[in-house]
């Protein structure tokens, strides 16, 4: 059985806009995108399709991203997903959300305007983590 080289990020911002520039800076890297505008949508599509990582907007109608964070990270089938919030609010936000007790702190964090290379790094880290845990998982069974 082979896997799918492509590692898939679903971006869940409500701006066309910049969902059309994160699509085409990750596409162009080589990763596989799919995208939801709301809040519930991206439930949906994160339930159904599992994608490897989520780029998170913060201000989302329907269902807040820290909503969706909340829900993500109380759902065992899902709280591995690494979340890379990106957002226009200001880093009074990152503060809010790392001081969370009942929740661990975002994988990553990223204020828009972002840096492409730096969005890039941090995307590849994370997904480049999780596959050696998963080298590991396998060695041991």
């Amino acid at each position: 059985m082979s896997e799918s080289p492509k590692k898939t990020v679903l971006i869940i911002e409500d701006e066309p806009d910049v969902t059309t520039y994160l699509s085409t800076i990750l596409v162009d890297n080589g990763y596989g995108v799919q995208t939801a505008s709301n809040g519930n949508e991206a439930m949906e599509k994160i339930r159904l399709s599992k994608p490897d990582l989520i780029s998170l907007d913060i201000s989302l109608p329907e269902k807040t991203g820290v909503n969706i964070y909340c829900e993500l990270k109380e759902d065992p089938q899902l709280a591995s997903i690494p979340v890379v919030m990106i957002t226009g609010i200001q880093k009074d936000f990152e503060s809010y959300i790392r001081a969370q007790k009942n929740l661990p702190p975002p994988d990553g964090f990223l204020s828009k305007p972002f840096i492409v290379d730096e969005l890039l790094k941090l995307i590849s880290q994370l997904l480049n983590k999780i596959k050696g845990e998963n080298l590991k998982m396998t060695e041991h069974e």
